[in-house]
């Protein structure tokens, strides 16, 4: 059977705990006690949950995973602190359906949320969906959602219907707006027929109609500021913040304190923002002598808008970026930090996806799972063992409502599809994109241990691996069709 072969049990090394940490006496007795008695540690205590979800932002962007034009001191003690996990997904590189799979444990083809929802959209998340602070809320939690939403703008699709008790942020995307670049052309009154002002709304309430350049300076800092105030008040009880920034996606803001900063353009400036941000989180639970009860994960909705260019991050060396399922789109760097029960400066290589954290959540805090079907399991084994295997025997990847691909273990299926890409060439510049080309891919067999990049096609090899994740595929597919729910609507 699939999961006999293609699933080998490997070596502790593969962890690879980095070498400078390993020196530490501190960090080495936290790794044994967490490897002895994980689900020991804090038992006393409901622990907390803070997500932290980026926009659009590359595998390659934070120091972790290889960033070098600018400086991320947070983040990068929050992985010598922690855990990376370097093959983490998201159900669909684009933004609303990310956030769906993320808050619902579902494929977001399940519940019916595709694409990225805009102004005129007249759908969002079903209120018959259970997400994951409405898990939260069993368990008697505060919960809030700072951040960009994207899971519908109407009132009854936004938060506060949705198990939260505070809601801060814009409805959907920051270029959703109109001064997008593709309406910069028109007079005022042509652009506002395709993109009406950008609303900021508090709970259910719009704050400010019409967002201006120079509000969008001070998001990253409200969010942040409003998170940490949530938890500041909370400190006594358990509580789940969900931080959905809007940086790094485009058009690119910062605070005046990161303006210039970066020695990297914008985008470094930004993406120094992001990690002071990640900062003012954890040293707030620091302070309140909450980290060793705060589970925080750190993750993003899909990969780079390539066609950004200087204005867009990078997946190096995954294959594209934001928009399609090669992992450029959809593998996310990702950290998990819960000092005293994550091993620090410890590595997980084991496939695992957003649908994953509702689930695993519900695990930790011993809440009840919907009633209804999801495609989530619980992986918190991946986030405190070296030996921990994943529970799936694979993981599917849609774009709209075509499946594209399956991976299992090391191996990755491509079916027949059209993607965009940028061919080799170089992006746009300062915020206006340029066009992508349309390609081709056939059938195509990846090993991703040995060609991270998806370059070369080994389904010829290994006919096989390519029949049964063939097989795999199709029958998850036709089965998804039956049992697929749909999306709220007006």
């Amino acid at each position: 059977m699939l999961h006999t072969w293609l699933w080998p049990i490997r070596a502790f090394q593969e962890t690879q705990i980095n070498e400078r940490h390993m020196k530490n006496l501190h960090h080495l007795l936290l790794s044994l006690l967490a490897l002895v008695a994980p689900a020991s540690i804090h038992a006393d205590k409901t622990p907390n949950v803070v997500v932290i979800f980026i926009d659009d932002m590359g595998y390659a962007d934070i120091g972790p995973f290889g960033a070098k034009a600018y400086p991320t001191p947070h983040l990068d003690r929050m992985a010598e602190e922690g855990r990376k996990f370097t093959d983490f997904y998201v159900t669909q590189a684009v933004c609303s359906a990310s956030r769906a799979g993320l808050l619902t444990g579902c494929y977001n083809v399940r519940v019916g949320i595709h694409g990225a929802l805009g102004p005129k959209s007249s759908h969002g998340i079903n209120a018959n969906e259970v997400t994951l602070a409405e898990i939260c809320k069993q368990k008697g939690y505060a919960t809030s959602c700072y951040g960009k939403w994207h899971l519908g703008h109407h009132e009854k699709f936004l938060p506060m219907q949705h198990g939260f008790d505070d809601y801060f942020g814009l409805p959907y995307s920051n270029d959703m707006w109109p001064y997008h670049p593709g309406v910069l052309h028109l007079p005022m009154k042509e652009r506002l027929k395709k993109w009406p002002h950008l609303p900021l709304i508090e709970k259910n309430r719009v704050i400010n109609p019409k967002v201006t350049a120079k509000d969008q300076e001070l998001l990253t800092t409200q969010y942040t500021e409003r998170a940490v105030s949530f938890i500041e008040k909370n400190k006594d009880k358990p509580f789940f913040v969900y931080l959905p920034h809007s940086m790094v996606h485009v058009p690119l803001y910062v605070s005046d304190k990161f303006k210039g900063k970066s020695k990297a353009g914008l985008f470094g400036d930004v993406m120094m923002e992001v990690d002071w941000s990640v900062g003012r989180i954890l040293e707030t639970l620091r302070k309140n002598k909450l980290d060793k009860n705060t589970l925080v994960i750190f993750t993003s909705d899909n990969g780079p808008w390539l066609n950004y260019g200087d204005h867009a991050g990078s997946a190096t060396p995954l294959r594209e970026g934001k928009g399609t399922m090669f992992d450029g789109g959809c593998r996310e760097s990702t950290l998990a930090w819960m000092p005293g029960t994550i091993p620090p400066g410890s590595v997980c290589k084991e496939p695992a996806m957003t649908i994953d954290i509702l689930p695993t959540i519900a695990h930790l805090i011993k809440a009840k799972l919907p009633r209804h079907r999801i495609d989530g399991k619980n992986i918190w084994p991946l986030f405190t063992s070296n030996k921990a295997k994943s529970p799936h025997e694979a993981y599917y990847f849609f774009y709209g409502n075509q499946l594209q691909a399956v991976r299992a273990g090391k191996w990755k299926l491509h079916f027949p599809h059209g993607y965009r890409t940028m061919g080799g060439r170089p992006g746009g510049k300062g915020g206006i994109p340029t066009n992508y080309s349309q390609a081709k891919i056939g059938l195509s067999l990846f090993d991703l241990e040995k060609d991270i990049g998806e370059t070369t096609d080994l389904k010829d090899e290994f006919p096989e691996i390519t029949e049964e994740l063939s097989n795999l595929g199709k029958a998850f597919h036709a089965n998804l069709q039956k049992t697929k729910r749909p999306s709220g609507r007006l």
